[in-house]
């Protein structure tokens, strides 16, 4: 079957190849037939070695597609089924889903330590999936938490950025910031996770939502998706001043990963107010605060990681807004390309041209 695999991690560009095997299949696991997945920003992280992903590996982790087979002990799926993939599934055991807290079960991340693929032949190498996963492949083999359902009326294109991008947007929103109506909201970072903080936070009842990114069509494009404002990094504090008269935003989403940005939202963010923290940073990369500021100003940083929350009901949740027309993920799909263009959907992806690109199995 064909796959984009990243030989080595720094490389700019994957090799589709034809020749890869998904491994892994028995006990516990299904098989799948991947029709849709997205490319998140990060995938490009994972590549370039911000984000821990042992190579050589598949990149993406956003996916739906169909049930091939099932393995033994498998309950509640069958071949032929419509699902999407769950690249951080609970186990329902460990102490963190006894908690209520499912989205920090490490299930999902021990998966990543197991080669999900094969290049046979005459020197056979072992393949790594992104995140226990690798969805830029046309079959893999998933543990069965890994697949979950989705209703007919759901098109794979879009229950595949469910799978991920949207719920990690929503979800930091709705679960981990739990914006207020009638709120003042700043954006940075406006790129498909981005646009569905935005949407989130629209559907939130926040009365002014500012949209920060260099990029002008990411500006544009927000102000489409429910900003009521949007600025380049450099025009942050003008529209401050006249959005908050100086006091700073009730929340502010930091969508991009880096301890700079972090840091500007920070000082953006009005004194008791709420940084929500959603961009996946390197290792390396510490952000700096001083303890009077963080003692006198009293604003909560919060972390989100997948969304916050129960991804089940995160996804449940977005299914149900987007049938009753509350946000927009058709719109979010700006590019589509086959599985052997991911290169080009990879460099639109750099420049900020894509918001999403589906790639089409």
């Amino acid at each position: 079957m064909r796959a984009a695999v990243l030989h080595e991690t720094g490389q700019d560009k994957l090799e589709v190849l034809d020749d890869i095997e998904a491994v892994g299949f028995g006990p516990g696991k299904v098989r799948l037939r991947l029709r849709a997945t997205g490319l998140c920003h990060s995938d490009l992280s994972a590549m370039a070695g911000v984000l821990p992903q042992p190579a050589p590996f598949v990149p993406g982790h956003e996916g739906a597609g169909e049930i091939l087979d099932v393995g033994d002990g498998v309950t509640g799926l069958s071949a032929g089924d419509r699902v999407l993939v769950c690249w951080l599934p609970a186990c329902g055991g460990c102490p963190s889903c006894q908690r209520g807290q499912t989205e920090l079960c490490l299930t999902g991340f021990m998966n990543a330590g197991t080669p999900n693929f094969r290049r046979p032949g005459g020197s056979p190498e072992d393949v790594f999936g992104m995140s226990g996963t690798g969805t830029f492949a046309e079959e893999i083999v998933l543990a069965a938490p890994c697949a979950v359902p989705i209703p007919d009326d759901v098109p794979y294109d879009i229950a595949a950025l469910i799978g991920c991008g949207v719920t990690t947007g929503l979800g930091a929103v709705f679960n981990t910031a739990r914006v207020e109506a009638g709120s003042s909201v700043a954006v940075i970072g406006c790129g498909g996770v981005g646009i569905s903080v935005i949407q989130g936070a629209r559907a939130s009842g926040a009365a002014r939502i500012v949209a920060v990114d260099p990029v002008e069509s990411r500006c544009e494009a927000a102000l489409r998706f429910g900003a009521t404002e949007a600025v380049a990094p450099d025009c942050l504090d003008a529209a401050k001043n006249s959005v908050t008269a100086g006091e700073g935003f009730d929340y502010v989403f930091e969508v991009v990963g880096r301890s700079a940005t972090a840091r500007r939202a920070y000082e953006i963010t009005r004194r008791g107010g709420t940084l929500c923290v959603v961009g996946a940073g390197a290792l390396d990369d510490f952000l700096q605060l001083n303890m009077f500021e963080l003692f006198f100003d009293e604003k909560r940083i919060l972390p989100s990681l997948y969304g916050g929350g129960d991804v089940l009901r995160s996804y449940r949740r977005t299914i149900d807004l987007w049938r009753a027309g509350r946000i927009d993920l058709e719109g979010l799909i700006t590019h589509r390309v086959r599985l052997g263009e991911i290169n080009d959907a990879i460099g639109q992806m750099r420049t900020g041209e894509a918001l999403r690109t589906c790639i089409e199995m």
